[in-house]
């Protein structure tokens, strides 16, 4: 399997193998220049990558806007773009990002998860992206409102998917709980899953993607390096965004010696790991550079023998 490889999702859309996440094209954590911004979108799509991810959160639009202006002109049918619905972007004289670098501070996020706010987000972030459409909406991050979710935002995707103002609805966490939920009360097409079905991280074992495959729902796993330790295991190095236990350290540098062993990358085993479940049909990683793209797409077509993987089994 390669990276450009496509696989035709349960609406028909198509997608590849390896996608991009943007969340660092808005800035997450450190700044990034337009320029770069622009270089790691097109190296992404001139090397097959056709499907980009992104969110009003992530830099409160700046995410969304950078996207827009790289991809001016392209020929529309050559990528795929989802964005999420959840927080609306409301003006504000007062709100500092701590998190986005580069976000837009004259708004701020507001979590709305009714009717009229999954529509005004898709307005908002279509005027951002500067397109006609986007094939995919995702619910984000419903924790504390899985009840408007299902009740209330879904019925109106459901509607705009009806309508074929979207191709496809689905959820974005980095919980497996609620996903499963919103699989099980609604007729969603994807799952977005992040940190939750990786080398280091297996809970979406057991339950949500057994209910995906059930519900012929389509998963893409996102957060492969838990955040920093399956890049880099070492001491200081973070899970879930925080300084990662002694404890999942020292599972981290034992999958690597077992990699070691075999000549194998722990970067390959954690971008290719996923997608040896059925249920996964993409894996979705944030690039901030056209170097890291690359850097990806080389260790995504590293080929693994299946010794590798069975290998690995009693540690995982």
């Amino acid at each position: 399997m390669r990276h450009s490889d496509k696989v035709t999702l349960r609406t028909g859309v198509e997608i590849s193998r390896l996608s991009l996440g943007t969340a660092a094209i808005g800035g997450l954590y450190t700044s990034v220049s337009d320029e770069d911004c622009t270089e790691t979108i097109l190296t992404a799509v001139d090397n097959g990558i056709n499907f980009i991810d992104t969110a009003p959160h992530y830099g409160k639009g700046t995410s969304e806007r950078r996207i827009g202006r790289a991809l001016a002109g392209r020929d529309r049918s050559t990528f795929v773009i989802s964005t999420k619905i959840g927080r609306l972007l409301v003006p504000s004289t007062t709100d500092i990002d701590d998190f986005f670098m580069d976000a837009d501070n004259t708004v701020e996020r507001k979590f709305d998860f009714s009717a009229s706010g999954v529509r005004q987000s898709l307005e908002g972030s279509l005027e951002r992206l500067g397109m006609d459409s986007v094939e995919v909406l995702f619910i984000h991050d419903p924790d504390e409102n899985a009840d408007a979710a299902i009740i209330e935002a879904y019925p109106e995707l459901d509607r705009m998917r009806s309508e074929g103002i979207i191709k496809a609805i689905g959820v974005g966490m980095n919980q497996c709980e609620t996903p499963t939920r919103v699989i099980k009360e609604t007729d969603i097409d994807m799952v977005l899953i992040a940190g939750r079905y990786s080398l280091l991280d297996q809970r979406a074992l057991i339950e949500l993607l057994p209910t995906a495959l059930e519900r012929n729902v389509d998963i893409i796993a996102a957060g492969v390096f838990n955040s920093g330790i399956l890049a880099n295991p070492v001491k200081g190095a973070t899970y879930d965004y925080v300084p990662a236990s002694d404890e999942l350290l020292a599972k981290a540098v034992r999958i690597r010696e077992v990699l070691d062993g075999h000549q194998v990358s722990l970067t390959s085993a954690a971008l290719q790991f996923p997608l040896r479940h059925p249920a996964v049909k993409s894996v979705l990683v944030g690039c901030r550079s056209a170097a890291e793209v690359k850097t990806n797409i080389e260790a995504f077509n590293t080929p693994i023998e299946n010794k590798v993987w069975d290998d690995l089994v009693s540690v995982l």
